[in-house]
């Protein structure tokens, strides 16, 4: 049990000092994992467990949908709420046809969004750090904590 208060003091802690762009990695982490919950729930035939993945990742993606500020990239945001929706209608279907299918299709999609967050974190410290006039470089952002490659960086000029 106190493990469990301690992870959760952890959690919070890291929640509320954590930067917009930490925190919606941190969604499309949790995104990720529910999606892989709800897929072992339909795997092992624990609707319940599905249910419960299901629920909880289409609850993050309509959170990453409201914290869109379209007043910067209206364009940007416009595609990123069709992706969300998008994802989040493929997780109902899922759960109604009992579908593991379908949830990987959700994690592909989950998983290039987070190599790509990633991606644009990287070149937003890259940018920050090039502006400060520091000459030594902090490490790369961990990129492939989810999916096991490395992506190529695409040169992107990136506002959070």
């Amino acid at each position: 049990m106190k493990a469990a208060a301690g992870s959760q003091v952890y959690l919070r802690t890291k929640v509320l000092t954590a930067s917009p762009a930490e925190l919606r990695l941190m969604l499309i982490d949790g995104a990720i994992r529910f999606s892989e919950n709800a897929k072992a729930g339909y795997a092992s035939r624990d609707f319940e467990a599905s249910f419960e993945g299901t629920t909880r990742a289409q609850a993050i993606l309509l959170e990453l949908v409201n914290s869109l500020r379209p007043e910067r990239s209206p364009e940007l945001c416009e595609r990123m709420t069709a992706l969300y929706t998008f994802m989040y209608q493929r997780l109902l279907e899922a759960s109604i046809e009992k579908s593991e299918t379908i949830v990987d299709e959700v994690l592909k999609l989950l998983r290039f969004e987070r190599e790509t967050w990633v991606l644009c974190m990287d070149e937003l410290a890259r940018e920050n750090h090039a502006a400060s006039g520091v000459t030594e470089m902090p490490p790369a952002a961990p990129v492939a904590a989810t999916t096991g490659a490395q992506p190529t960086r695409p040169r992107l000029s990136v506002q959070v």
